[in-house]
């Protein structure tokens, strides 16, 4: 009997790397989000960290402390996708 192998996983900064590589060679430019589409990316995350006790505030100052996405707590709110929207099978 063989054993079925696990799915190769890998890290979403090395996924970015390969898609921007990809994008280069294609003569794409950088793939752009509207902030919908970027706090959907980012709602498992905003989830965690509310549960963890974090005001959608501090998540918006995390994010733009730590990139060049400049997005307020409105904006969180308005577009957090709630795990059942995320979830969704598409099809």
């Amino acid at each position: 009997m063989t054993k079925e192998s696990a799915p190769k996983l890998y890290p979403l900064e090395e996924a970015i790397k390969a898609q921007k590589a990809l994008r280069t060679a294609a003569g794409l430019g950088p793939e752009m989000f509207p902030v919908q589409a970027f706090v959907g990316m980012i709602s498992d995350e905003i989830e965690s960290l509310r549960k963890a006790g974090k005001s959608d505030e501090q998540i918006a100052a995390l994010v733009t402390q730590n990139s060049s996405i400049q997005i307020n707590a409105e904006q969180i709110q308005q577009n957090y996708a709630s795990p059942e929207e995320r979830h969704q099978k598409h099809g």
